[in-house]
């Protein structure tokens, strides 16, 4: 049975062949330390690691390739700011449409001290910037919010969210997990902050690997998460304070930053325009689709200029694993079922606790698969 993968919200697959072969390339012929050795592998190794930072800082709009930092993760990137930046008595604004990589350090937060505004989005799951402008007090200093729902692939409003941040003198933390490698991003004209993503989604790199960029003199006010070895000024016990240093402690993923490169210089290759098209006209085939079974409700905007990538739906009388388990069975079809990871992303669509059917599309997807998708459901509502 051929498989149709529709789970890229969660990590895409396959990965174009330029990635396989930038990991292969350090696995077998440039495996050692960075930065920790002065002999040719790892000057080699180093020199890769700052090239896949040059790659994302030309893709993010970035001036400075070292306001690039490598992190294992978005998770780890997002409690590394969170962390390192508020303080008790600070007051911080999200969205209901966090992930619980935003929500529970967060939460955390809160019970030690930060002050905490969720604003509501609507059902569809969008935020009007208003609303975050009302929220804001004379202590508030960061807006956190997502830029794309992994739930509902709904678009946030971040370049207004980003306006008002910047009129107010607020620093704003965007979370790029499911948009960066989806929507052209340019940190010259957006007004962000920090902004956080991961390596293994639609940036096409491996598990493994994320990070974040840093804007100008943060690094003064963002305490790392750890601290330890960097390679550099090893005659010291302090932590180095210029970046990257400050926020990369311990070996690297050599081998993870390279694919993650390559994923990079492929959809620069690409060229972002035609990766956005691309996806929108995958979605709009689903959705469009979808909203055509009777008996399937489809959440979201349900317009793929404001809903990208992401399709959740649920088949009456049927639990979401449920469908999700005979998509897979039946069909070779691979959909993600439930909340997630973001339970108050469901309560505001209305589908908690039960949760959606997730079905997320990659660049490297079909129409044809879209389509087949789409007919799977249609049979199973029809059982």
């Amino acid at each position: 049975m051929r498989i149709i993968y529709l789970d890229n919200a969660a990590t895409s697959w396959p990965k174009p062949k330029e990635v396989i072969e930038a990991i292969e390339e350090v696995l077998l012929q440039k495996g050692a330390n960075p930065g920790r050795s002065g002999h040719r592998l790892s000057l080699e190794a180093a020199r890769i690691i700052y090239e896949t930072r040059e790659a994302l800082a030309e893709f993010f709009g970035v001036g400075d390739p070292l306001r690039i930092i490598f992190t294992k993760n978005i998770t780890e990137a997002l409690n590394l700011i969170l962390y390192g930046y508020l303080r008790p008595g600070d007051h911080v604004i999200t969205s209901s449409m966090e992930h619980n990589s935003m929500m529970r350090p967060l939460r955390d937060l809160e019970r030690r001290g930060v002050e905490l505004t969720v604003v509501r989005a609507s059902p569809t799951g969008e935020i009007d910037p208003e609303d975050v402008r009302k929220a804001i007090r004379p202590n508030t200093r960061l807006i956190a919010m997502v830029h794309v729902s992994n739930v509902t692939g709904t678009v946030l409003a971040a370049q207004e969210v980003g306006r008002i941040a910047r009129e107010h003198g607020v620093r704003f933390l965007l979370d790029c997990a499911q948009s960066a490698g989806t929507l052209p991003i340019d940190l010259g004209e957006m007004p962000v902050d920090i902004l956080a993503f991961t390596g293994h989604k639609s940036l096409f790199g491996p598990q493994g690997t994320g990070g974040f960029y840093l804007g100008e003199g943060l690094e003064k006010e963002v305490a790392p998460l750890m601290r330890g070895g960097t390679g550099s000024r090893s005659e010291e016990e302090e932590q180095p304070e210029f970046l990257p240093d400050k926020y990369e402690s311990g070996t690297p993923n050599t081998p993870g930053i390279a694919g993650l490169g390559a994923g990079v210089r492929f959809l620069m290759k690409e060229r972002m325009e035609k990766v956005r098209e691309k996806k929108e006209l995958l979605t709009r085939i689903m959705i469009e689709g979808l909203r055509g079974i009777k008996g399937v409700k489809v959440y979201g905007p349900l317009d793929s200029r404001r809903q990208i990538g992401i399709v959740s739906f649920n088949v009456e009388g049927r639990d979401p694993s449920e469908v999700s388990g005979i998509l897979d069975e039946r069909y070779g079809i691979l959909s993600s079922p439930g909340l997630h990871c973001a339970p108050l992303a469901h309560r505001t669509i209305g589908t908690f606790p039960r949760g959606t059917v997730r079905m997320a599309v990659s660049y490297l997807n079909t129409p044809e698969e879209v389509e087949a998708a789409v007919k799977a459901v249609y049979e199973i509502a029809r059982l």
